[in-house]
C-alpha cells in the first residue's frame, strides 16, 4: 500500500512538495491532469500520474505526450519586494542557493549567509585570464571590479536584501520568460540568483552611442533566472508591435529585448531643439519587443538638486521671499 506522505508534483519542470496522496491527487486534478509527472513512496523516478497505480488513473484515458521537466543553469530563489518610492528587495535563499549583487547593495542578512567578494562573473568557471577579462569589462561599464556573493550556508532557508539607491522602483526581471536576454542601463542592475550572466553591450550605431545618454556600453543580462533592477520615480511597461516606433527622452530608458530596434534621431525645428527643454536627441525605439522607462532619471534628478542648492550668504531662490526668510531667520 502506497505511503500517504511524501508526494512530489511538477509542473512545466517545478516540483512542489512534499505532499500526502490526497493533496498529489487535487494538485493533479486541478493542474495536470494524467500526464504530470509525480514522485513519492515506491515510485522510483519521475514518472507520469497515469502510470502511478495508487492514483488511480485509467489505463484507457486518452492522453497527450509527456513533458519532461526542464533543466536550469540558475538558482531558483524566491523574494519580496518592499516599499514604494524607496525600495528594497527580500531574497530568501534555500541552503547552497546563492545570488549575486553589485558591491555596497545589502541592506541586511540573516546569520546563515555567507558574502563573498569575488572577481570577474561568479556564475562561470573560469580561469584568471577569464576572471580578468570580465572584470574588465566591468570596469567599462563604469562599476567596480568586484561583485558580491551572498550564500546560504545553513541548513534553514536564510534571507538577504537589497536596497534601492535613490526614489524609485524594483523591477524584477524573469529572463527564463523574456527570452533569456535583457539590454539595460548600465547602472541599473542590482542583484541576481545565481546563474545571469552581467556582460556588456556596444551600440552598434554611433550616433546613439555620442548621445544616447547612456554612451557606447550598455549592461546585458543573460540566462533563466531572476535579475532585479533599479530605475528613478515610476517605471512603465511597454509592449511594442511589429513595426510600432516610440519616442522618448534618451535619459528616461532603462531596460529593453534584443529585438527592438534602438536609434537616436535629432529633433525636429530649431526651437525645439534649443528652447524646447529636452534636448537636441530623442530615443527612438521600434519592434517588436519589450520597453522599460523611467518616470525619474538620476541624472534629471541630480540636476534639480545641484540647480537649488542654497548659494553662500543667500537661500539659493534667488527671489524676494527668500530675502525675507533671511531675516525672520536670523531671528531665532
Amino acid at each position: 500500500m502506497a505511503s500517504n506522505s511524501g508526494w512530489y508534483f511538477s509542473k512545466n519542470g517545478d516540483p512542489t512538495g512534499p505532499m500526502s496522496l490526497d493533496d498529489l491527487k487535487r494538485a493533479i486534478s486541478s493542474e495536470g491532469g494524467a500526464n504530470a509527472l509525480v514522485w513519492g513512496p515506491g515510485v522510483a523516478e519521475w514518472t507520469e500520474a497515469r502510470k502511478v497505480s495508487a492514483l488511480g488513473f485509467s489505463a484507457r484515458a486518452e492522453l497527450a505526450p509527456p513533458k519532461a521537466p526542464t533543466s536550469r543553469t540558475a538558482d531558483e530563489i524566491d523574494y519580496e519586494i518592499f516599499g514604494d518610492d524607496m525600495q528594497f528587495v527580500e531574497v530568501t535563499l534555500d541552503p547552497d542557493e546563492v545570488v549575486i549583487a553589485e558591491a555596497g547593495g545589502m541592506m541586511y542578512m540573516t546569520q546563515g549567509i555567507d558574502m563573498q567578494t569575488v572577481f570577474g562573473d561568479p556564475s562561470k568557471n573560469q580561469g584568471f585570464f577569464g576572471k580578468l577579462f570580465d572584470a574588465g569589462k566591468r570596469m567599462v561599464t563604469g562599476e567596480s571590479l568586484f561583485l558580491t556573493t551572498f550564500g546560504a550556508v545553513s541548513t534553514q532557508r536564510e534571507q538577504v536584501a537589497f536596497a534601492a539607491p535613490y526614489p524609485g522602483k524594483i523591477i524584477p526581471l524573469h529572463l527564463d520568460e523574456l527570452g533569456g536576454e535583457i539590454i539595460c542601463q548600465k547602472d541599473s542592475f542590482l542583484c541576481a540568483a545565481r546563474g545571469v550572466h552581467i556582460g556588456i553591450a556596444f551600440q552598434k550605431r554611433i550616433l546613439a552611442g555620442l548621445f544616447g545618454g547612456e554612451g557606447f556600453i550598455l549592461q546585458r543580462l543573460t540566462g533563466d533566472g531572476i535579475a532585479f533592477v533599479h530605475a528613478g520615480g515610476t517605471i512603465v511597461r511597454r509592449e511594442l508591435q511589429s513595426g510600432e516606433t516610440l519616442r522618448l527622452d534618451t535619459g528616461c530608458l532603462v531596460a529593453f529585448d534584443p529585438k527592438v530596434d534602438y536609434d537616436i534621431q535629432m529633433s525636429k525645428g530649431i526651437k525645439n531643439a534649443i528652447f524646447g527643454g529636452e534636448g537636441l536627441f530623442l530615443a527612438t525605439l521600434k519592434g517588436p519587443g519589450t520597453v522599460w522607462m523611467q518616470s525619474l532619471p538620476f541624472t534629471r534628478l541630480a540636476g534639480r538638486i545641484l540647480a537649488n542648492i542654497p548659494s553662500r550668504g543667500g537661500k539659493g531662490e534667488g527671489s524676494v521671499l527668500g530675502s525675507m526668510a533671511n531675516i525672520f531667520e536670523s531671528r531665532r
